[in-house]
């Protein structure tokens, strides 16, 4: 997606799909709907609604295909869905959704583990994938994001170079972008800024999201680092929901409210109304009563004096 005139940087919702497939419970579909409704009454222009996964593996995401349809009514917003093969992003392309995402993992244990092939196997599905979108709608974004870029669970250290050249590898397949996502949350400031730099170095502008997670406090100084060496598209979850089934006890992904307040109190546009972000936390809570959810800014309230020149579309 495009910046928008209102924007400095893009705040990309991964909660529907990337939170909501790592709580135990599903959400049923009418408050996914209403939730959804929220965030982009709040200003927010791009959203992970769903993964086309099977409903077996995935019964959270069973009503992946539903929530597209009805998220496609919603003016200007980017309707983006996570498919792991071709299989998947098939149906997600009948669904009608703007942007696939591919996750590759750098990690040769992780990628066994979370998608059952191996790191070149999955670049050969992206190659897949961008062929099957060229073949049926080819104005469709396609994001390879490259997992456990800093680090993984299971296998320990993963080398920048294995990162960097499977960036380029999925670049060449047919991949529009490839960001750099930290998993399990072992990323801190210095080593994203200089695995972005070398991103930016070998793809250039094709360089896509940082995705951060929270799990040892460092999310929004990570997503500084990146925004300092010019990354300026961020995934966010809001409440912080979501995790990794690796990473035991990891507190999810950068809380989306707490991520547009730095921005927005640093003057760095994000499109979005902090206090209707806020309040999208409402049929959330909702749809999942007693879910844990995170955020130092929903707690704390806006500081006295903060105000925003948010423009809504």
């Amino acid at each position: 997606m495009q910046i928008q005139p209102d924007m400095d940087v893009l705040i990309s919702e991964v909660g529907p799909r990337d939170g909501l497939q790592s709580v135990a419970r599903t959400m049923p579909t009418a408050d996914k709907l209403r939730w959804i409704d929220a965030l982009h009454a709040a200003g927010v222009r791009e959203i992970e609604v769903a993964s086309f996964v099977p409903a077996r593996l995935l019964p959270q995401m069973a009503d992946a295909a539903e929530v597209v349809r009805h998220a496609l009514t919603l003016p200007g917003l980017t309707v983006m869905a996570l498919v792991p093969n071709r299989r998947g992003a098939e149906a997600a392309l009948a669904a009608g959704v703007h942007k696939l995402t591919v996750p590759v993992s750098a990690s040769a244990a992780h990628s066994l583990a979370n998608v059952r092939k191996t790191r070149e196997e999955m670049v050969e599905e992206v190659r897949a994938i961008a062929e099957l979108r060229r073949a049926l709608n080819p104005a469709v974004k396609l994001e390879a994001g490259i997992s456990t870029a800093f680090g993984c669970t299971l296998q320990g250290e993963v080398a920048e170079d294995d990162v960097i050249r499977l960036a380029a590898q999925c670049i060449e397949a047919g991949a529009d972008e490839s960001g750099l996502s930290d998993t399990v949350g072992y990323a801190h400031p210095a080593q994203v800024r200089r695995l972005f730099r070398r991103l930016f170095a070998e793809i250039g502008d094709r360089a896509g999201a940082a995705h951060m997670h929270n799990t040892r406090g460092l999310g929004l100084a990570n997503c500084l680092a990146a925004h300092d060496v010019g990354v300026r598209t961020f995934d966010a979850s809001l409440g912080g929901l979501g995790g990794c089934p690796y990473a035991p006890g990891a507190s999810g992904n950068v809380v989306t409210e707490d991520l547009v307040f730095m921005f927005e109190a640093m003057g760095v546009k994000t499109g979005i109304d902090l206090e209707r972000l806020i309040a999208a936390r409402a049929p959330l809570q909702a749809g999942l009563p007693g879910e844990p959810l995170y955020g130092m800014t929903p707690e704390a309230g806006l500081s006295r004096g903060f105000s925003q020149g948010v423009l809504h579309g």
